[in-house]
Formats: structure tokens, sequence, C-alpha cells
């Protein structure tokens, strides 16, 4: 256990290695922070610090830095985020709210995110497993075509042309509208095909050719796993930064969809933003990284994850504050869409 003023030391050689990316001597921590004690107490704090394997020394006649176990005790003892400012606030409010569809949603969310932290965005696309129907529309179009419009409550705009058997006119075109939505409005996207291979009976026999094709294209498209879909931005972010493993092993690791899934998947708390320092993470190309996710969706439910994915060495409290920010603000994109 550390006491009060050993922690405060510990936090201010976090603070000032995150700041300058040299290490940090007792006089200096002197100097810059209002510790009240000597550079000689300040040494022998430090000793117990690098003792407990806290802090480092990386060389002779050299200050100390923060080893991973020294960051996650940092990380632990945050007392707290740092706030946006109601300007910053509203700035991301407005980028997200100019979103027309989910797409733009996710790519305007990870390049925001990229951009507030200087880190390497990843955004999941909402799982459609947990999204349910909000509407179907049904376009005529011409020969025989019909444009199917399948909207979740997460905000997805599925589109696909769906060729007839047969003619229609747009009275067939309503009913079997009023079919699907009397018949789907609300329900999980998991239970549609069970309910969709109850729909031909509530169709008039002549009609059915044609509603079957349309039954067909709506299973087809649930079929498609978009929660398998990470966007990545800020890669160029990387290149300011130093890896002990190297940045290619960083870059070809986050290059693997897969890898990622890992990396969102382990941040298990829904409701609140987790932390992976260096070696906490499995990947054996990111033990020289951090993660911090959260989850984002509507209320307290989450329909997917984002972060960033950045060096050890990162300001944790600005990092952590931005993807809470940047999530709550997307899920109420998507909320209110």
């Amino acid at each position: 256990m550390l006491d009060d003023r050993k922690l405060a030391v510990l936090r201010a050689i976090v603070e000032d290695f995150v700041s300058t990316n040299e290490p940090v001597g007792s006089k200096a921590l002197v100097d810059r922070h209002n510790l009240d004690v000597s550079p000689a107490t300040i040494r022998n704090d430090m000793a117990v610090l690098e003792e407990q394997g806290l802090i480092v020394q990386p060389h002779t006649s050299a200050g100390r830095i923060p080893t991973d176990r020294g960051y996650r005790l940092f990380v632990d003892r945050l007392s707290a985020v740092k706030p946006f400012s109601t300007a910053e606030r509203r700035a991301i409010e407005t980028f997200l709210a100019g979103a027309y569809d989910l797409d733009d949603v996710v790519m305007r969310t990870v390049r925001l995110l990229a951009q507030l932290t200087r880190q390497v965005a990843i955004v999941q696309y909402p799982s459609l497993s947990r999204s349910a129907v909000r509407h179907v529309e049904l376009v005529p179009l011409a020969n025989r075509k019909l444009l199917l419009v399948l909207i979740t409550n997460t905000g997805r705009v599925e589109q696909r042309v769906v060729e007839l058997p047969g003619d229609y006119d747009d009275q067939s075109v309503t009913r079997l509208r009023t079919v699907l939505n009397s018949c789907l409005d609300g329900h999980k996207l998991t239970d549609v095909a069970s309910i969709v291979a109850e729909l031909p009976d509530r169709v008039e026999p002549r009609e059915r050719a044609n509603a079957a094709a349309v039954f067909s294209v709506i299973l087809e498209t649930l079929v498609e796993r978009h929660e398998e879909k990470i966007v990545v931005a800020g890669a160029s972010n990387l290149t300011a930064a130093d890896f002990s493993q190297g940045l290619r092993e960083v870059l070809e690791a986050l290059e693997e969809q897969v890898v990622l899934m890992r990396l969102l998947g382990e941040s298990d708390d829904e409701s609140s933003v987790t932390v992976k320092i260096g070696a906490e993470n499995d990947v054996l190309g990111l033990r020289s990284t951090s993660v911090v996710a959260t989850g984002y969706g509507s209320g307290d439910r989450a329909l997917a994850k984002l972060g960033i994915v950045g060096p050890t060495r990162m300001d944790y409290p600005t990092a952590m504050g931005a993807v809470r920010a940047v999530a709550r603000y997307t899920g109420k994109i998507l909320a209110e869409s």
C-alpha cells in the first residue's frame, strides 16, 4: 500500500513523462509540482515506487519512467476523467448530428475520435442481433422491381432491389407494406426469420409469388453480419509515438479485423470506460500499446463498442474523457435517428 504522498509522486511522474517523453528526476518533480517536500524525500519515495515495480530507471543517471503497472495504478486511482468544455461538447454534437445514415454516423464517429485523442480510433458497427425493426418501406420501380428499405432502431438503413416474378399495382404494394410493418415493427432482427415464415398466409393467394420474393430478400439481408465490421481511422497518429516492439508490429496487428474485435470485446463493462495497458493486451503485437474502450447505444443498452489504441505513454484522463463523450453522443444520435 502506498501513502498519499507516494501516490502523488507517481501521478506527477506519469503526467510529466506523458507531457515530455523524458525520464523524470526528483528535482524536476519539486520544481513542477507542489509536493511540499525536499528532493531527498522525493528520491526516497521514488526508490519505494521502483521497488514495487511502478517506475523504472531506463539507464544510469537518468530519471524514472512509469511501467505498465505504474500506469495501471495511475488509471485505477484517477479521481475523474478530463471533462470536456461546453464548446467542445457542442462541437461534438454538431459534427455527429450532421450524419444522414448509420454509415455516415460510424465514419464521422471514428474520424472525430481520432482527431480528439490523436490516437488510432476503432468503431464497431452496431450489432444487428441487438437491433429491432423500426420500419419497412417498399418503393415501386420499373420493370417488375421494388426497392426494399429496412430501417432498424439503431439507425441502420438497408436497401435492396427486389426483382418480382409477376406484375404488381400500387394497391398490392400497399397491402404488402402494411403486412410487413404490422408484423415486424418493434421485433428483434433475430426473431424476424421465424415471423417472416408465417407471413405468406397473411397475403392474398394471387400476390404470394411477389411477396415471397420480398420475404426472401429480407432474409438474405439479415444474414449479412454487419456486427463484425469495424472501421479504423488515425493510423498516421502512431508515427509520432515510440513503441518498444516497433511501429510495424503495431500496424500489422491493427490490420486484422479479428484482432480489433478481440480488443473491443475485452471491454466487458458496457456502461463505463475500460482500459487495457501494455502486457494486459493478449495480442503480441500490441503489448506496447494501451486500449481505451466503451460501449455505445441507446439508453443503458450498448449496441456496439468503440475505442482508441495508442502508446502506453498516453494522456489517460483526456483519452478516457473523449471516448466516453463520443460514445455518449453517438448513442444519442442513433436513438434520435
